[in-house]
């Protein structure tokens, strides 16, 4: 019986795609890349990205090609992509933002005619639809995480069309994985269990003051460390996982482990709670939607279609930076920030930067990415803390969608 099997057949009866067990969605999107893409090619990607997904891709031999982006959501604006790039990439990755879809109909329409693949990234969007349909169901291949939702901090699967491309994957996947250590395995099942109760007994604040002040943080900021001399040299290698581990197994160095029975059973368990999980998470967008720091986007789709499951809700605020730190003293740490973008971070030597960057650079500065499940704790810090709502400049080149003008926003609660 293939590695995962179990829980692959959870995520296949889930979504109606054949699905490859992997220990992460960063080996996942890995195994996709190399499966659909030649080494050398081109992937056009947002550049309001984890830079785990940037190394993810020079590992697999490839150009990450930055799109311009919607100011609203952070992922791709199709209609902003020039015509001659386009004609000049081989390949599409979605990033699927918060949880916030892709304009995916539209990708899959050009990668179509273009006759390249979309691979999506759905680390962020277990949960989320389009036009009925789940994400993670429109690509040639989607990379799914369970280490953001249900607190599992592990695992991750790589759905498919077709048993033959299942087959070769988990091929691949074998070749790629580490042996499995029994102590690793209880530090991946632990650590759930720590950090829920570091959240019930509120001891958020001088839990990660403490690990600030110890440096067992692997980011002194919202990227890590580029070490661009060694990442040049690495390309020498690729593609090649082994020579870009450094940046891709940052925090989460397990992420090519084999899970043994105990890691994939708790992930079973886990998985089981999955939809209770994204009920939670639209009752707290409910609440973060009808606050003055949430995109109007938001505001219209929760307002139109109900609130969507979102992994983090993006709130726009002032002076960002800041409030991420004064925050942590209300017992919130604001993780999954994206700034800046890519092609300002690793620049033209590793990245084709964006024709269009302004959209990406002010959406990322100004995204303060918040938990759904705590969205009470974010509303009422955000209030005592005077955060002023954001609004973006050259309204004139980047419209805002159309308001309800029969309806006015709320005004944030401090509950």
């Amino acid at each position: 019986m293939p590695y995962g099997s179990r829980l692959a057949a959870m995520m296949t009866r889930r979504i109606g795609r054949e699905c490859v067990y992997t220990p992460s969605a960063r080996l996942a999107l890995y195994l996709a890349l190399r499966r659909w893409c030649r080494p050398g090619g081109r992937v056009l990607m947002s550049p309001v990205n984890d830079d785990v997904i940037l190394f993810v891709v020079l590992a697999a031999g490839l150009r990450p090609v930055q799109a311009p982006v919607s100011q609203w959501d952070g992922n791709i604006d199709p209609a902003a992509v020039p015509d001659s790039t386009w004609r000049d990439i081989d390949a599409v990755l979605t990033t699927n933002l918060y949880g916030l879809p892709d304009r995916v109909v539209e990708l899959r329409r050009r990668c179509d005619q273009l006759g390249i693949p979309l691979i999506e990234d759905v680390a962020h969007a277990i949960g989320t639809h389009v036009d009925g349909r789940p994400i993670g169901t429109f690509g040639t291949a989607a990379a799914f995480s369970l280490s953001k939702h249900v607190a599992a901090m592990a695992g991750g699967f790589l759905a498919v069309d077709g048993t033959r491309a299942r087959r070769e994957l988990e091929l691949l996947r074998d070749d790629l994985l580490t042996p499995r250590r029994l102590r690793d395995d209880l530090a991946t099942t632990l650590r759930p269990l720590a950090r829920s109760t570091v959240r019930t007994l509120r001891l958020v604040r001088p839990a990660w003051r403490t690990m600030q002040r110890l440096g067992l943080l692997e980011r002194d900021d919202f990227r890590m460390a580029l070490h661009a001399p060694r990442l040049a040299g690495s390309a020498r290698h690729a593609p090649s996982l082994a020579a870009y581990e450094p940046w891709v197994r940052v925090d989460l160095h397990g992420f090519r482990s084999r899970h043994g029975a105990l890691v994939r059973g708790q992930l079973e368990l886990r998985m089981a709670l999955l939809d209770g999980d994204l009920a939670r998470r639209r009752a707290g967008v409910s609440l973060l939607s009808g606050t003055t720091w949430a995109t109007p986007a938001l505001r219209e789709r929760t307002s139109q279609e109900g609130p969507p499951s979102l992994f983090r809700v993006p709130l726009l605020v002032h002076d960002r930076d800041a409030l991420v730190e004064r925050l942590v003293d209300h017992g919130v740490v604001a993780g999954y920030i994206y700034d800046p973008p890519l092609d300002d971070y690793a620049g033209a030597e590793f990245v084709e930067p964006s024709p269009s960057p302004a959209a990406a650079r002010w959406f990322a500065s100004h995204t303060l990415p918040a938990d759904p499940l705590v969205a009470r704790r974010i509303m009422g810090a955000l209030t005592k803390e005077k955060a002023t709502p954001a609004h973006p400049p050259m309204t004139a080149q980047l419209p805002e969608p159309d308001p309800d003008p029969t309806t006015t926003p709320p005004t944030p609660l401090g509950q």
